[in-house]
């Protein structure tokens, strides 16, 4: 079935940014702006360092993902799994096959990453299609490799890679679609519940696959467990929009309480442009200017 650490990791990492995507999803929505996150105009870059306007995200995507690389060539202490192929072999037989696969999971979210951190320090103007199409791409390997990943199988393995490829491929083409249609709020709410059921699933595995609730060791010739695997699945994709509506929720609290502290301090709040266009961003961000100045939030 894989090591702990293989489902662990990757169930953390899917997990924070499912989290952290929900609650900006939640806001928008709460909001009814047409951005996900306001991308940075060219003038919130002027007179600040490429330092200084790194993004959290790409940072995490980054060592997250080097995190899980450097274990997979070099854990334990002493392993070196950076060969590939046994040239002393006439067979030339692939090495390391699980942990390369690994590697280049890992590897996509770290260009990923990269993209976001490029586009968003180093470039005049923020490329939000060139990061929505990295991290799509990310995804679409990841699916991809779960596919690969179940073959010479027992059953049980590949009953649970066929589900965890289901939420991985709806994921992968909401990002897609965002490239070309960007801004929609029905894809937002899709990626983060699909985003928990991943990780959810992955995490759940971590427990109930190496510790079932029967208390013995699941069998794959065994029809139950194949069918309780299905149900259980299931039940994650009600979990996931449990905890999205519970986001949610806490996040039109929240909303609620700081608007009647607006409204009360007499503070305004305007809505996101509708467009990416840089006269807009310019236009948006010399109204805020002008009324701070005023006294105004």
């Amino acid at each position: 079935m894989g090591t702990l650490k293989g489902h662990l990791l990757p169930g953390m990492f899917f997990l924070f940014f499912s989290i952290y995507y929900s609650v900006l999803t939640s806001l928008a929505l709460l909001r009814k702006q047409r951005f996900c996150k306001l991308p940075l105009s060219p003038r919130e870059k002027q007179g600040h360092r490429w330092w200084q306007l790194v993004p959290v995200e790409g940072v995490v995507k980054v060592v997250i993902a080097l995190i899980g690389i450097i274990p997979e060539f070099f854990y334990p202490p002493g392993v070196n799994r950076l060969k590939m192929i046994d040239w002393e072999d006439p067979q030339r037989p692939f090495l390391f096959q699980n942990n390369w696969q690994h590697v280049t999971m890992y590897g996509f979210f770290l260009l990923s990453g990269v993209v976001d951190i490029v586009s968003q320090s180093c470039q005049a103007r923020q490329n939000i299609k060139l990061e929505r199409a990295a991290e799509a791409l990310a995804f679409c390997v990841l699916a991809l490799l779960m596919v690969a990943h179940i073959e010479n199988k027992s059953a049980l393995e590949i009953r649970v890679h066929i589900l965890f490829v289901v939420p991985t491929f709806l994921v992968s083409l909401a990002l897609t679609i965002e490239v070309w249609v960007p801004d929609q709020p029905q894809l937002w709410v899709l990626k983060c519940w699909m985003g928990l059921v991943l990780s959810n699933w992955l995490l759940q595995l971590c427990v109930v696959m190496y510790v079932p609730p029967s208390g013995q060791p699941w069998k794959g010739e065994n029809p139950a467990d194949l069918a309780f695997l299905s149900i259980f699945f299931c039940w994650h994709l009600g979990l996931g929009a449990a905890i999205l509506a519970t986001i949610y929720g806490i996040c039109s609290l929240w909303h609620h309480h700081y608007s009647s502290w607006k409204e009360s301090s007499g503070t305004s709040y305007h809505l996101c442009p509708t467009g990416y266009s840089s006269e807009e961003l310019e236009k948006l961000g010399a109204g805020a200017e002008a009324e701070l100045q005023d006294g105004g939030v």
